[in-house]
């Protein structure tokens, strides 16, 4: 039988390692899925939202590192698309788009479901255009794959239903994609003006972001080399926080005062692969330093004295040799004792949980940080489950933690843990929600079901969308319309053939969870944490601290007391340990 342009896709798909496509199929797709079916060589995954697929996908490219592919269909499924495909693109993960369209014959007649998809998409995506004819379609297929891979972000080809049923034509370029790994380097020059920096101080100190991720080594020897604490960004934290004595933990609003005061205090700071976006936690009266392999990243984020174009690892392998051993160790000492002691004081509601009024979130990620595996997989909702996961759950070379991290959408982690759970059913899956989170996707506990995905689901129950709570609290706003009606999520996902388990109690948490492991298959675990855990930035501003002040005196006189005296009660500790 002769191929028709869906058997087309299909075939340059696999040839370029893409092992399944997300998507709901429907009208335009419909060829596509059939070619899929008949081919046996990828997968059709279907999901109940093309935010999921697009979400899965982009998982499962971070963990593999290689293309993966999502699919909607005509005006609805390309909307649904663009949340986490924005994501994807902003996180740098390469992922393939597939938006079949309506009949090419009636583009631009108003026509049932239409979407315009070169508008649509532009914004997140760097290769974003529409065959229509089948000489177009395989070049405009391989530039797509070839720029995702390269550029590392999301490609968009539009194809119109009608055009996938159409025979195949011989093409003169290239079906082929060609994965390239170029060693970028800044120039002897430059690398011997940062060695002269580095030479020159006695305090420095090292912040590593993602793009540190392949240097772990090289990092290590530069901070013992220098004497430099090592902090780092959320995402960087898996890859840089293992086995590394001189690690001080991250800055940011879900870090901690140690990784702050490494950075203020240091005459030269060192931005090693970060595009960290949160200027106030960046300091500005001392030398900063970056290097990005990514030029136009560079000062945009931090007044700098020096910026350089390189790899991480390649250039800290060439700027090691001019550097000189500091024997002055007492910086990097003073800055361990005081990432000692938030250690300390992170571990009290950790020790302490059997004596407290309700489950605190941080004891239940302490928890699942004890027991899940070196290499687990953890995907954490935004908002309070990433505090969590930030401050209690650590590196071991071989975990992935997964995250909404620069987009900082809602409803992320389940998606995510699906398209984990696929690239690799071996390694455990933790998908760590919030209620609001797991709510707006609750559809996709179906999808979880129907592949049997091993993924344990901790809903972290809190009964708010507790960040935007205490978003409201510090700017002096009494919370209003946070709170959440939920419904028994174990239920929820009983009826939909997932064991489901509930934990009121600190003392039923340990054993849920360890029931859920030696479960084979999907497990959600409802726990019901404290709604009154607060999660403290690392440095409280005195504005933050009048406004909290003003909206407990607003609860008060509007007759809201017990709330004030329930998040006092809950917090005396917390609160006890910054003052």
């Amino acid at each position: 039988m002769a191929k028709n342009i869906s058997d087309q896709l299909v075939d340059m798909l696999a040839k370029a390692g893409v092992k399944r496509i997300y998507a709901v199929t429907g009208d335009s797709l419909n060829e596509v899925n059939d070619a899929v079916r008949r081919s046996g060589k990828i997968e059709w995954i279907h999901v109940r939202h093309e935010e999921t697929g697009a979400y899965a996908a982009a998982a499962e490219a971070q963990l593999t590192g290689e293309l993966a592919c999502c699919a909607g269909s005509s005006g609805p499924g390309h909307v649904h698309l663009i949340n986490g495909l924005y994501d994807a693109h902003r996180t740098g993960a390469p992922v393939l788009a597939i938006a079949s369209t309506i009949p090419s014959q009636e583009f631009g007649m108003g026509y049932f479901q239409e979407t315009n998809t070169i508008k649509l998409f532009e914004d997140c995506s760097y290769y974003n255009q529409q065959a229509t004819t089948p000489q177009q379609f395989p070049r405009m297929l391989q530039s797509a794959i070839q720029t995702a891979i390269s550029l590392k972000g999301v490609s968009v080809i539009g194809l119109p239903g009608d055009l996938t049923a159409k025979s195949t034509e011989g093409i003169f370029s290239s079906e082929s994609n060609y994965s390239t790994h170029p060693t970028i380097c800044p120039s002897q020059e430059e690398l011997e003006a940062l060695a002269e920096l580095i030479n020159g101080a006695n305090k420095v100190t090292l912040f590593c972001g993602i793009g540190a991720k392949d240097a772990h080594a090289e990092v290590m020897e530069l901070s013992n080399l220098v004497k430099a604490p090592v902090a780092y960004t959320f995402k960087g934290k898996m890859d840089v926080q293992y086995d590394n004595p001189n690690e001080v933990g991250m800055t940011g609003l879900l870090g901690m005062s140690s990784g702050y005061a490494s950075m203020h205090e240091a005459e030269v700071l060192l931005l090693l692969g970060t595009d960290f976006p949160y200027a106030a936690f960046m300091p500005e009266d001392n030398k900063i330093a970056q290097i990005d392999i990514n030029p136009q990243r560079l000062g945009r984020r931090a007044k700098l004295t020096m910026g350089l174009c390189g790899d991480v690892k390649a250039t800290l392998k060439a700027l090691l040799p001019l550097l000189n051993t500091k024997m002055d160790d007492s910086f990097l000492k003073k800055q361990l004792a005081l990432y000692d002691k938030v250690k300390k004081n992170m571990k009290i509601y950790v020790d302490d949980y059997g004596k407290e009024r309700a489950i605190h979130p941080e004891y239940v990620t302490s928890i699942i940080d004890r027991l899940a595996t070196d290499d687990a997989v953890f995907t954490v909702d935004t908002g309070m489950t990433c505090v969590w996961g930030a401050r209690y759950l650590h590196a071991t070379g071989k975990r992935r933690m997964l995250g909404s991290f620069n987009h900082g959408s809602m409803a992320n982690a389940l998606p995510q843990a699906i398209g984990a759970s696929l690239a690799d059913p071996s390694r455990q899956v933790f998908a760590l929600c919030g209620d609001g989170g797991l709510s707006m996707g609750l559809g996709d506990l179906a999808t979880v079901m129907q592949y049997n995905l091993p993924v344990k689901i901790i809903v972290f129950n809190n009964g708010s969308l507790g960040m935007v709570k205490l978003e409201m609290e510090v700017s002096g706003l009494p919370q209003w319309q946070t709170n959440l009606l939920n419904p028994d999520f174990a239920l929820v996902a009983q009826s939909m053939g997932i064991k489901g388990l509930t934990a009121v109690h600190p003392d039923e948490v340990e054993p849920c969870l360890v029931e859920a492991l030696n479960t084979d298959g999907p497990v959600l675990i409802n726990i019901m944490t404290d709604p009154y855990a607060l999660a403290m930035p690392p440095k409280v501003e005195f504005g933050q601290m009048m406004g909290y002040a003003e909206t407990m005196y607003k609860l008060m006189i509007t007759g809201r007391s017990q709330e004030v005296i329930d998040t006092i009660k809950s917090n005396y500790k917390h609160i006890a340990s910054i003052l």
